[in-house]
C-alpha cells in the first residue's frame, strides 16, 4: 500500500485507530499495541490528527513528511493533537465523545519551482493541494481541506500559509521564500464515535 491507495475501510481503521490511542492514553496514560494494524500500515507517510468540538478546531498535529511509519505518526499525532497543541488545554477524558477525529494522510511535499511569484496561483489548486510556506527559520503549513471550509482562492490561501508562518501575507512573493505542495487523503467522523467518511477532494488519491 503507498499513499495513494486508501480504501474507504482503510480509513475507517486510521480514524478508530486515533480515537482508541486518544482514550487509551488520557484514560490509563499508556499506549496502545496493535500488531496487526502496525503491520497494515508500517511504511513511511506524513500525516496529521485534527480534533474538532462542536465545529472548532479542538487540536491538530502532525507529521508534514514522511520521517515516521504511518502506523507510529498516526499514534504519536493523534496523543500529541489532544494533550500538547499549544493553543488548546489538553482534552479531558470527559470531552472524548464530544469530540470528532480525523486523520489527513499526507504524499511527500514537492517544491513548487517558479521564474516570477506569479505563477504560484496557477500551479496551486483548492481542494487539492496543501501547502507549506519556509523563509529563514520561519514555516508555516495549512492542509488541503483548509481553504475550501472557509472558501479561499489561491492567492488568499499562499497569504494565510505565510502568516501561519508567522510572516507577512505577501512573503509568497519574496525570492527567499520557498513554498511547497502536497496532497492529503482525509478521513474524518461525521459526528463523535459516528460514520468514517472520506472527505478527500483530490482526484489523485
Amino acid at each position: 500500500m503507498t499513499n495513494f491507495q486508501f480504501s474507504d475501510s482503510d480509513g475507517i481503521e486510521l480514524v478508530k485507530m486515533a480515537r482508541k490511542v486518544v482514550t487509551e492514553f488520557l484514560k490509563n496514560d499508556s499506549k496502545i499495541m496493535d500488531s496487526e494494524f502496525d503491520s497494515k500500515f508500517n511504511f513511511s507517510s506524513g500525516v496529521f490528527v485534527t480534533l474538532n468540538k462542536e465545529d472548532d478546531l479542538r487540536g491538530c498535529i502532525g507529521y508534514p513528511t514522511p520521517v515516521k511509519k504511518l502506523c507510529d505518526g498516526l499514534a504519536d499525532a493523534a496523543i500529541s493533537a489532544a494533550t500538547r497543541d499549544p493553543r488548546f488545554p489538553p482534552v479531558t477524558t470527559d470531552e472524548l465523545n464530544k469530540i470528532t477525529f480525523e486523520v489527513t494522510v499526507l504524499t511527500p511535499p514537492e517544491e513548487i519551482k517558479v521564474e516570477d511569484h506569479s505563477e504560484y496561483l496557477s500551479e496551486i489548486k483548492v481542494g487539492r493541494d496543501g501547502l507549506i510556506v519556509d523563509n529563514g527559520f520561519s514555516s508555516g503549513l495549512l492542509l488541503p481541506q483548509v481553504p475550501t471550509e472557509y472558501g479561499w482562492n489561491e492567492k488568499e490561501f499562499l497569504e494565510y500559509t505565510c502568516q501561519k508562518a508567522g510572516l507577512n501575507k505577501d512573503a509568497w512573493k519574496e525570492k527567499s521564500t520557498t513554498i511547497s505542495k502536497f496532497q492529503g487523503v482525509i478521513f474524518k467522523e461525521e459526528n463523535p464515535n459516528g460514520d468514517i467518511l472520506r472527505e478527500s477532494s483530490n482526484d489523485l488519491l
